[in-house]
């Protein structure tokens, strides 16, 4: 069974490649799903793909 990676929120950014702040945002605005390990956050790999694809915008032509 394949268990998604959970990243840390400046793993988070560097993987989005916005930083930290940008993450932090997010998730006080409950735009994005995330993980809550006792007093850590995490995010789940595929949520921030999610995240990637659904501001995807279609080239024209």
């Amino acid at each position: 069974m394949h268990h998604d990676q959970l990243l840390t929120v400046a793993e988070a950014g560097d993987y989005l490649g916005t930083g930290e702040r940008f993450v932090r945002r997010l998730i006080a605005q409950r735009r994005i799903t995330y993980v809550k390990l006792g007093k850590y956050v995490r995010l789940q790999r595929s949520t921030l793909d999610d995240f990637i694809e659904a501001g995807r915008v279609a080239s024209e032509g």
